[in-house]
């Protein structure tokens, strides 16, 4: 399999004071964005000369995404990037749709006009990116569409719990973009903004764990892998 970086490679030496901070943004960023390939070997050293840093910060850094499963270490051997294991994608699905229901059950009665209106323009751009397939387009406007859910739950530890596993599944989004053609996802966005104009917080809930599902079939679809 292919993987197509869309950003050159973003490290620069840091200036700021949270240098742990911008190491780890900075390297998980390169890994979502496939500038860093599964499988790719990290050498600290080399990525602290780049950052301009010593290799303390990315260690640590490294530690935490390994710990986030976007990074594998073997004692004794070097860090790699951690490869795309479809098995464990589709178990994260299971649990990322079940988070995500809870947050649309939590949220749907109080949901304002401002929030359908949104909900509305983003699943409209997340139609038109998948129609001239800009995948990062479509990545970011499905999840601001789940965002307002996340935000008008105001449920602090669900909204943490969700970005801990959102990086893994956005990777497998952007590496295997094609699974996302259909425009599947954009109708059942529609159901769920029907439910949640009737202010079915059950409905709402049932329709957003099966549009995650949903989404998980797809990527994780054998065929899709040949």
């Amino acid at each position: 399999m292919r993987y197509i970086g869309f950003m050159k490679n973003n490290i620069q030496p840091l200036k700021r004071l949270s240098l742990r901070e911008e190491v780890y943004q900075t390297l998980k960023h390169n890994i979502v964005m496939l500038e860093f390939h599964p499988e790719q070997k990290l050498q600290d050293k080399e990525l602290a000369e780049q950052f301009g840093v010593s290799r303390t910060p990315v260690r640590e850094a490294l530690k935490r995404l390994e710990d986030e499963g976007l990074v594998q270490t073997t004692p004794g051997s070097s860090t790699k990037v951690a490869p795309l294991n479809l098995e464990e994608a589709k178990q994260s699905f299971i649990v990322v749709a079940a988070l995500h229901a809870l947050a649309a059950k939590l949220a749907c009665t109080s949901l304002q006009e401002k929030d359908m209106g949104e909900l509305i323009k983003h699943n409209q751009s997340l139609e038109h990116a998948i129609k001239t397939r800009n995948v990062l387009k479509a990545i970011e406007a499905d999840e601001t569409f789940h965002s307002i859910f996340l935000k008008r739950a105001n449920n602090i530890e669900l909204e943490r719990v969700v970005k801990q596993t959102s990086a893994k599944i956005q990777r497998l989004e952007i590496a295997r973009f094609s699974s996302l053609a259909s425009l599947a996802s954009v109708d059942q966005h529609k159901e769920i903004i029907n439910a949640c104009g009737q202010k079915d917080a059950a409905l709402t809930s049932q329709l957003v764990e099966t549009n995650w599902l949903t989404l998980g079939e797809a990527l994780t679809s054998e065929e899709e892998s040949k």
